[in-house]
């Protein structure tokens, strides 16, 4: 007996794979059909002539109830566990018919099917109804005539068709000729090409909503394309929701950029002329802003509403088409007066805005006659709004703006925006007004709060600048500082508060003092920054007006000279700023000026989704003579300039007037006017080169608008420190490492000595002696790592802070600090720290990348 090969199924009989059996009256084995053996590996010849019940596995009363079965309807049905060849059970479902020859002698023929496969496939074919029944989608198979052969309800339903209608047609007997034609030319492309197509968006047929099909071919096990299939989704309401979050967007973002052209300018023409160019031709095809005459001078507004009759000034205006016509509607510095009951009369009665939408209302907008509503008809207006400018319930004036020929009119969504944007401008239009007013006092009280004097930092060389904006009021929010840091460390910041005005300079002298009080506690830039923005709630003037403002924190640890070209190392972090620029040496005289890339976190007074913001940290070494930059973006922004230009211009400006502009990420190469920075190692030519530089850069500013001395021409305040870093010179700075060992504290204990003797301060030896004898001690017990132990002598070169001091560091690769405790006579431990905290003049803790740094400082004789 031959079999076929086992392959791939071509039909269900394959995959179910049925067996025949033929018994004589007795059950013994007559015929066995090579499924059977396939299926059970017993073979006809092992079978034939043999009991049925030599290989099915069933108790006496089971066999009983078959043949009883048999005997009274002629028929059974049931499971079977029969033993398989290679020792295995198999689990099969037979059926068994009784058959009787012409001599009526008794046949069984029975038929068996492995029931792993049986369940399979009547799961799938369960699956596959449960499909067709349950599902919302429309689901349609078509044969490879495009014909539906089988389709569920649901589609019956989108297509407000009769199952009649369906079955055996296509699409051509049921969609209009061109939907139909499209969709019989992808059915017959996915039959061909077996390229399935998905998210198809069209309209439903009878024109009144949307439909996204779906077409993928079908085709049975041995590969023979059989149809195609198709599912149809209803997602009119999906592309509605769709329509309104676009336009819901489309308004969130006029309103931002209502916000950002708006919230740098102090001046009320600017703040008008901007907000007309904001609104066309996004929102309108002429705009005008119409206010009273004190807002611009910065006088009282002592009633709430205007008074009839009161006349109103253009002070910007912004229209989508130029000519005499636009020149006629909008003319800069025009008077406009109005009837009480024309359009702009009502809405400054009133107080709300008013729509006109027929020629009737337009020609009623301002009074009989006027030329300007007669130049609005010729240019094709169809709508116009005037909606009032409040702030603090006083108007200020109007937003008049107008739609022509081609566009929608205004609705009642396009009322609600108008009037958004209405409010926020008046607030800023009002905040105009009172800035002159507050100028003077903001002036002296921003000046008091910026440094009035800069330390002066071993191996540091600074310079700096800050120079007012050139908009309304000089008070802006910026601000730099720097800060000694034990060991010889120095900490440089810059900030920017978002805004101007008493609230930015407040504002800012409030995030100084919070930097510079958590920079007393030597915290690492990322987890300091961390801090101060977790106190923006604090430090902001009311849930309307929050603190927004971006910070660069900086770490520079010099390094002692002898350690080669490396000077130190910088370590920084950024709130949302923008990135220092580092000016390093290239060849024997050139030098090359790059931005140092930090990574940016959110700036200081967002609120994310999570409580605790995180600012990566960025270590960069630095070589010897290297110069860091910091400033704000008012150094390198200007209005049509991407802000990546504004920083390659600088870095232009500093390599003078010789140098090529650089390629994105490759700096500028420094061959001009900052030459001085190759010249020799630090102190060797002073920082005159960093003031001539600070200079440039300022010059630079003043040419791009300001009229004004001492003003940015950029409009914005800007903030300017450039430092000049060096190491320690060998004998101010001198630090060792120790392995755990019985003689690693006195070996520190002599190290430390020979230092102090060798710098003459013996004075202090035994003092500093005694208290590094304690803390290596602690950290041999406690930590059980390596301890290094550096020692700093600071000369003191601020005149106006404290005298020198000599700074002592231990390190341990324990990360939990010491804490200083109250000491009984019974107790031994926790008396080094309280010998430090009472013989040291300050003592403290830091946390570095592995493990912490405990520092005391002793004052210098």
């Amino acid at each position: 007996m031959s079999t076929e090969p086992a392959g791939e199924a071509t039909s269900l009989l394959d995959t179910l794979r049925v067996g025949v059996v033929m018994l004589d009256g007795h059950g013994t084995v007559l015929v066995w059909s090579p499924t059977t053996q396939e299926i059970l590996g017993w073979s006809a010849e092992d079978t034939v002539g043999r009991s049925i019940e030599d290989f099915v596995e069933s108790d006496e009363a089971e066999r009983r109830a078959r043949r009883n079965s048999l005997g009274r309807t002629g028929s059974w049905q049931g499971i079977l566990h029969v033993r398989h060849r290679a020792g295995n059970v198999v689990e099969v479902e037979g059926r068994g018919s009784m058959l009787r020859d012409t001599e009526q002698r008794p046949f069984v023929l029975a038929s068996i099917m492995e029931t792993s496969r049986l369940r399979a496939v009547e799961h799938d074919l369960a699956v596959l109804d449960a499909l067709f029944a349950s599902s919302p989608l429309g689901i349609a198979v078509f044969d490879t005539e495009r014909r539906f052969v089988r389709f569920n309800d649901a589609l019956v339903r989108l297509n407000n068709a009769t199952r009649a209608e369906l079955i055996g047609h296509t699409v051509a007997d049921l969609l209009p000729a061109a939907m139909a034609e499209e969709v019989l030319q992808i059915q017959s492309r996915v039959l061909e090409t077996g390229r399935s197509v998905v998210d198809l968006v069209t309209t439903a047929p009878d024109g009144r909503g949307a439909r996204s099909l779906s077409y993928a071919r079908i085709t049975d096990r041995s590969g023979t394309v059989r149809g195609v299939s198709c599912t149809v989704m209803d997602i009119t309401e999906r592309l509605e929701a769709l329509n309104k979050a676009e336009a819901a967007r489309q308004r969130l973002a006029l309103l931002d950029e209502v916000g950002v052209a708006l919230g740098n300018l102090l001046d009320v023409h600017a703040i008008a002329q901007a907000l007309a160019e904001v609104l066309v031709p996004r929102f309108a095809g002429y705009a005008g802003i119409m206010l009273r005459d004190e807002v611009a001078v910065g006088g009282e507004l002592p009633e709430p509403v205007i008074p009839v009759g009161t006349p109103l000034r253009l002070f910007g205006f912004a229209a989508r088409e130029s000519g005499e016509q636009v020149e006629r509607l909008l003319r800069l510095g025009s008077e406009i007066r109005y009837e009480r009951e024309s359009l702009l009369g009502r809405a400054l009665d009133s107080g709300m805005p008013q729509l006109a939408g027929t020629p009737e209302e337009i020609l009623r907008a301002t009074r009989s006659g006027d030329p300007r509503v007669e130049a609005g008809f010729e240019l094709g207006v169809h709508s116009l709004m005037a909606v009032p400018l409040r702030a603090r319930g006083t108007v200020l004036g109007l937003l008049l703006v107008s739609r022509a020929q081609g566009d929608e009119p205004y609705g009642d969504d396009d009322r609600a925006l108008a009037t958004e944007v209405a409010d926020r401008s008046g607030t800023f239009l009002d905040n105009a007004r009172l800035y002159a007013r507050e100028r003077e006092g903001a002036l002296m009280l921003q000046r008091s709060l910026l440094p009035q004097r800069i330390p002066e930092p071993p191996g540091v060389d600074l310079a700096y600048r800050y120079v007012p904006g050139s908009s309304g009021t000089e008070v802006g929010g910026d601000w730099f500082d720097v800060i000694p840091l034990p060991g010889g460390r120095v900490a440089f910041v810059v900030g920017d508060v978002m805004g101007h005005g008493l609230h930015a300079a407040v504002t800012m002298g409030r995030l100084r003092t919070a930097v510079r009080t958590l920079a007393g506690l030597d915290l690492p830039p990322d987890e300091l920054l961390a801090r101060v923005s977790t106190v923006g709630d604090d430090l902001s003037h009311g849930p309307d007006d929050p603190l927004m403002a971006t910070c660069l924190y900086a770490v520079f640890e010099p390094a002692p000279t002898s350690a080669g070209s490396r000077c130190g190392v910088l370590t920084m972090a950024s709130a949302g700023h923008v990135p220092p620029l580092l000016v390093t040496r290239e060849g024997e005289s050139g030098c090359r000026v790059r931005p140092v890339d930090v990574p940016s976190g959110v700036p200081l007074g967002v609120v994310g989704p999570e409580p605790d913001q995180e600012y990566p940290l960025t270590e960069t070494e630095v070589e010897e003579g290297s110069i860091l930059v910091l400033y704000t973006d008012g150094l390198v922004e200007s209005r049509g300039e991407d802000i990546t230009e504004g920083i390659d211009r600088v870095c232009a400006l500093l390599a003078g007037p010789g140098s090529r502009r650089s390629a994105p990420g490759d700096g500028c190469t420094w061959n001009g006017a900052a030459a001085y920075v190759s010249a020799g190692p630090v102190g060797a030519t002073g920082c005159g080169g960093l003031e001539n530089s600070c200079d440039l850069l300022i010059d630079s500013l003043r040419g791009q608008g300001s009229g004004t001395p001492g003003r940015s021409g950029t409009g914005d305040d800007v903030a300017l420190l450039m430092a000049r870093l060096g190491g320690l010179p060998g004998h101010t700075a001198a630090s060792w490492s120790f392995t755990p060992g019985s003689y690693a504290v006195r070996r520190a204990r002599e190290a430390v000595r020979k230092t102090l003797r060798e710098w003459r301060l013996s004075d202090l030896e035994d003092t500093c002696v005694l208290l590094v004898s304690e803390l290596v001690t602690n950290a041999l017990r406690y930590a059980h790592g390596p301890v290094g132990v550096r020692v700093v002598r600071d000369i003191g070169r601020d005149p106006a802070g404290p005298g020198g001091v000599l700074i002592v560091e231990v390190s341990d690769l324990l990360p939990e600090p010491p804490r200083e405790r109250v000491v009984t006579e019974e107790q031994e431990g926790g008396r080094g720290i309280q010998m430090v905290a009472s013989e040291a003049r300050r003592w403290g803790t830091r946390h570095g990348p592995e493990g912490k740094t405990v520092w005391f400082e002793l004052p210098l004789p």
